[in-house]
């Protein structure tokens, strides 16, 4: 059988789509060259608390971190069906001196759900730092379009107006509610430490003499060299399963958030009020040559479901751990935590794309208001009308009539709202005929729409964002 690339399956995730850096920290490199962090880290520790390891031992460990013998480890692997040993195994082949004390009083887990923390760890921040530059960008849209009033929609039918930066701001909104809680959660994951095989750190006391302190402090040091301010007091021999259940639902929360946005852009899109970006040698249809299609907002949405439907598999996973542990997790996890966390990336990545390029059109967005504004207006001219001293109950008869008459024109005739131009020519509005302008200005329809977009960027995103200004960057390219 052929050996080619092209002969075997590839996951989307990590061939068609990936950015670098997510694909990194769950790459084999980022995993395996951490197990050997983790071996060191002991070692150090164990010499610290007077267990023979020698400076020699660990120098030798060191200076082979990145050392790693890829076939030797499948070839271990396959004799040993045991993939922590294999690595112990390739890791003392080129550090022969310290292969008697590599992975010394270690599990299995001390390697794998350590790793497991941290790479999760390095994936929430990642993410963190792509959504606040989402709100960052998002939020310069929504002040630049802060004042642009928008017929607004619900149930799709029009409603009164917004503006469209108060519409980002609802996107906006949801954006920041991901990043706080994936902050959250970040802040929130414990190391797992040195806990032995059923958590109670039985191995451990053995070979300190019984000396609880010394296992302690031995499980203190490690968890500080490995960056965690805490750790897991109660574990089995994996830390609680829980935790990725948590943590892969937080991440979900970016599906549900991207979602929306970009299935309310593929609406104003539909109606060519707003646009993602369009390349100047894009193909929409390979059969209509002068289709649009919304291509990012749609891979955006479909990403965002496969990302959503994950959320069950942690929870059940954790349900269904056997006492201390059992190994019905782990070829589950492989597929899930990584799949979750590359795919909010790509969500990231292409809704940053959108954002950037996102295309408004002011002129259609004024059109469909004129087509919808005058039904609108009439209380305003019911008020204006009062004011000059006509009766309410009235002129409320005039203008329904008149609307009325003005609807059939425009559902049964398929023609424009004259609403207001029978206004101005029913001699009963006469002496408001002057204000109407001024009555149906679209700007007096959408409330205080630009005073909130305005505090709440001011009050909420920019002191959120602000810590993560320096990961910024111009422009987010796209593969395909």
């Amino acid at each position: 059988m052929t050996t080619e690339p092209e002969s075997r399956y590839r996951s989307p995730l990590t061939d068609r789509y990936p950015s670098a850096e997510m694909s990194f920290i769950f790459s084999d490199r980022n995993k395996f060259e951490t197990w050997r962090k983790l071996w060191i880290w002991l070692a150090e520790s164990e010499k610290e608390m007077g267990i023979p390891v020698t400076d020699e031992q660990i120098a030798e460990m060191k200076e082979n971190l990145t050392n790693i013998d890829w076939d030797r480890a499948a070839e271990e692997e396959r004799a040993r069906r045991h993939d922590v040993m294999a690595h112990v195994h390739t890791f003392a082949a080129v550090a022969p001196s310290a292969a008697p004390i590599i992975h010394l009083g270690a599990t299995s887990c001390f390697v794998g759900d350590n790793t497991d923390l941290i790479v999760m760890r390095e994936g929430c921040q990642l993410l963190c730092r792509k959504l606040a530059q989402c709100c960052h960008e998002l939020a310069n849209l929504a002040l630049e379009h802060k004042d642009v009033p928008q017929l607004g929609f619900t149930h799709f039918q029009p409603a009164q107006l917004t503006t469209v930066g108060k519409r980002m701001c609802l996107w906006l909104q949801d954006i920041l509610m991901d990043l706080k809680e994936l902050e959250h959660t970040e802040e929130n994951i414990k190391f797992r430490g040195v806990k032995g095989t059923t958590g109670t750190q039985a191995s451990f006391l053995e070979l300190l003499d019984g000396d609880h302190d010394k296992v302690e402090e031995l499980d203190r040091l490690v968890t500080e060299k490995a960056g965690f301010a805490n750790k897991f007091i109660i574990t089995g021999q994996t830390y609680a399963r829980k935790v990725d259940a948590l943590v892969v639902n937080a991440v979900a929360g970016i599906g549900t958030s991207i979602n929306k946005l970009c299935t309310d852009l593929r609406l104003l899109a539909s109606l060519k009020e707003l646009e993602e970006p369009f390349e100047k040698k894009q193909i929409g249809s390979s059969a209509m040559p002068y289709k649009r299609n919304p291509m990012r907002s749609e891979r955006c949405c479909s990403l965002a479901r496969h990302l959503l439907s994950l959320t069950a598999s942690p929870l059940h996973t954790a349900a269904n751990q056997w006492l201390e542990r059992t190994l019905d997790d782990t070829a589950n996890r492989r597929i899930v935590i990584g799949e979750a966390f590359l795919t909010a990336d790509v969500l990231l990545n292409t809704a940053l794309n959108i954002i950037q390029g996102m295309v408004v059109y002011p002129k259609v967005i004024e059109k469909r208001i004129l087509e919808e504004l005058p039904f609108m207006a009439t209380e305003n001219v019911l008020m204006a009308m009062v004011k000059a001293g006509g009766d309410r109950q009235v002129c409320h008869e005039k203008l329904r009539v008149l609307a009325q008459e003005a609807g059939r024109q425009v559902k049964e005739l398929g023609k424009t709202n004259d609403m207001l131009d029978r206004i101005q020519a029913d001699e009963y509005f006469e002496p408001i005929h002057a204000l109407v302008p001024d009555i149906i200005n679209p700007s007096n329809f959408v409330g205080r729409a630009p005073q909130q977009v305005e505090k709440f960027v001011e009050e909420e995103i920019m002191p959120a964002i602000q810590k993560y200004a320096e990961h910024f960057t111009e422009g987010e390219q796209l593969n395909v």
